[in-house]
């Protein structure tokens, strides 16, 4: 039995650099008919531009299951730190705020 158990498993490696991970604090999603693109974008404050740092392709059966991995730890983060604050959920992607709270000053 147990051997059945470890030829199931999957050794997933995780290098030093991809563990460092990417801030991202901004997401854009399109779709085809056979996949999801997700890029994920850093938008900082006083830069013209916002660089895209990360691109992701999935097949719709993935997009759809990361969706479901999202609302599940959502819903674990939520249970243990109480309520995320609510975002405006009648704009598609939410209401995304972009200017920082703040004005920068020299």
């Amino acid at each position: 039995m147990e051997d059945k158990k470890n030829k199931n498993q999957l050794n997933i490696e995780l290098n030093e650099e991809v563990g460092q991970g990417i801030y991202s604090n901004l997401a854009v999603i399109t779709h085809s008919a056979s996949e999801f693109v997700m890029d994920f974008i850093r938008v900082m404050p006083g830069l013209p531009k916002a660089q895209v740092k990360s691109r992701v392709v999935v097949t719709p059966e993935h997009a759809k299951r990361l969706m479901m991995a999202l609302q599940d730890n959502i819903k674990r983060y939520e249970a243990m730190h109480g309520p995320i604050k609510n975002i405006d959920e009648g704009q598609p992607g939410g209401n995304i705020p972009m200017n920082f709270g703040s004005t920068p000053q020299a």
